[in-house]
């Protein structure tokens, strides 16, 4: 199935105290009560399940989402679920403030994107709301409002368009 470089999805805003969620950890996103699970497609149903507000996040996710979130987004383990959760569910992307490092290299090496959107305001985009993401130049389109984030680097894009770190590598 080929890859986009522009993503159009359903909106997830993650809200804590009326704004954005910050420093949502791997135990967060994915549990560690459920590391044991080793195929990806039955790890969608513990996607948020550690984190409060969101823990129905896996009844109402659509194929196709995208989620938004803070500061500090993945801090925390290595754990590769964290990234593999959100894939089986079928949403497209996370966009934050920031990412945890470890979060970040987990996710462009399994081709799953992410995009920084450092400063944005918590109250800029509303909850399901229709949003396009252009990979390539980091411009995430709300309505007839453009945002600019930071583009996902050449690298990180190749490696997403191949559908990850070992796809890519054999292309070379």
């Amino acid at each position: 199935m080929p890859r986009e470089s522009i993503l159009k999805g359903r909106l997830w805003v993650l809200i804590e105290d009326g704004q954005l969620f910050s420093d949502i950890d791997t135990d967060m996103i994915y549990h560690n009560a459920h590391l044991a699970v080793t195929d990806i497609e039955k790890m969608g149903q513990f996607a948020f399940g550690n984190l409060e507000g969101y823990k129905d996040f896996t009844d109402k996710a659509q194929p196709g989402d995208i989620v938004l979130a803070g500061d500090n987004f993945g801090s925390g383990s290595s754990r590769q679920h964290a990234v593999d959760c959100f894939k089986a569910l079928g949403v497209q992307a996370v966009i934050a403030r920031s990412f945890g490092a470890i979060y970040r290299r987990n996710a462009i090496n399994s081709g799953f994107p992410i995009i920084e959107l450092p400063g944005i305001p918590s109250d800029l985009f509303s909850q399901f709301e229709t949003v396009e993401l252009n990979l390539e130049s980091g411009i995430i389109i709300s309505g007839n409002s453009s945002f600019q984030g930071n583009p996902m680097s050449e690298v990180a894009r190749d490696i997403y368009l191949a559908g990850g770190l070992f796809q890519y590598a054999e292309k070379m």
